[in-house]
């Protein structure tokens, strides 16, 4: 009698600890299904410039900058930025929206009632040196204390993106020159 209590409940140990292991495993395995890109060891020139707008911008939460890495199809993905944990992340499709469609979107986050901060978030297309489309910018930026849900604040910081966006163009001679090893 002993015996068959002590292996039902060797049985049911076993069965919660491979369950355990199971869901860790498929927990682990999700976590890292997030990353579609892993950037190199050094530091690419994209995050330069990020690093840079960051110290030089202390109205910004974050700034980032996404596309498809070279040598990549269709990974749309976070390469560059001031979080860098999410480097790498794969990229919302409201994100690749921007980057395809050359569209902007100007996010108040209204019903984002977790954000603490809370902020406006603003996606732009990232233009090189050429003008040309070439990605994904986004800039962050923390909501001032009285009700910033108006159009008038929301138009001020289109356009502060717009001045950002347009001065970081300048500093992009190419896409491909986003991933060269910063200097």
């Amino acid at each position: 009698m002993m015996r068959e209590v002590f292996m039902k409940l060797f049985k049911l140990t076993l069965a919660v600890a491979l369950a355990g292991a199971t869901m860790f495993g498929a927990a682990s395995s999700a976590s890292a299904a997030e990353k579609n890109w892993t950037p190199p060891a050094h530091k690419i020139y994209a995050q330069k410039l990020s690093d840079e707008t960051m110290a030089a911008h202390p109205e910004l939460l974050s700034f980032t900058l996404h596309g498809v890495p070279p040598g990549e199809t269709d990974k749309y993905t976070m390469f560059a930025g001031s979080y860098p944990d999410r480097i790498g992340n794969g990229d919302d499709p409201d994100d690749i929206d921007v980057s395809k469609k050359g569209i902007t979107i100007v996010d108040p986050r209204w019903n984002r009632t977790k954000d603490n901060p809370k902020k406006t978030v603003v996606l732009l297309p990232m233009r090189d040196a050429k003008g040309e489309n070439v990605g994904l910018v986004v800039y962050a930026f923390k909501n001032p204390p009285a009700n910033p849900n108006t159009s008038a604040e929301e138009l001020a910081l289109l356009k502060k993106s717009a001045e950002l966006r347009d001065a970081l163009a300048k500093k992009i001679p190419s896409y491909k020159a986003l991933f060269d090893e910063a200097k």
